[in-house]
């Protein structure tokens, strides 16, 4: 259980470096590299779909909260990526991944049983 565990903690810490490295990208013009590390990180979402969706296994209650929650901070980080593409603005979005990304992690580490 530990090893799914970092599998899945590992995924989403490499998906969110992505997000920022794929922002970085786009800020300085490169965007066939922009282009590439967008795909790398949606390839990094299947896997925290499916690790997560082992850790889940038959649990209940905060547990499926926190699926759902998850698949929220996956669509911020999408959309995020998505509208800074077309030019639009990523404010609420940001401020989404943010406090979900927030109250996930706390679920996680501290109130959730497979936690720390």
């Amino acid at each position: 259980m530990t090893h799914l565990t970092h599998a899945h903690i590992t995924t989403w810490v490499i998906a969110i470096i992505l997000l920022f490295v794929a922002l970085a990208l786009h800020n300085s013009g490169k965007t066939k590299g922009f282009k590439i590390v967008h795909m790398i990180n949606r390839v990094f979402y299947i896997l925290i779909i499916l690790t997560g969706g082992a850790l889940m296994g038959s649990a209940f209650g905060f547990y499926w909260l926190k699926m759902v929650l998850g698949f929220i901070v996956i669509a911020a980080m999408e959309m995020i990526l998505v509208r800074t593409k077309k030019g639009k603005s990523t404010g609420v979005m940001w401020a989404l991944f943010v406090i979900v990304f927030l109250i996930i992690g706390y679920y996680g580490f501290f109130i959730l049983p497979k936690g720390v």
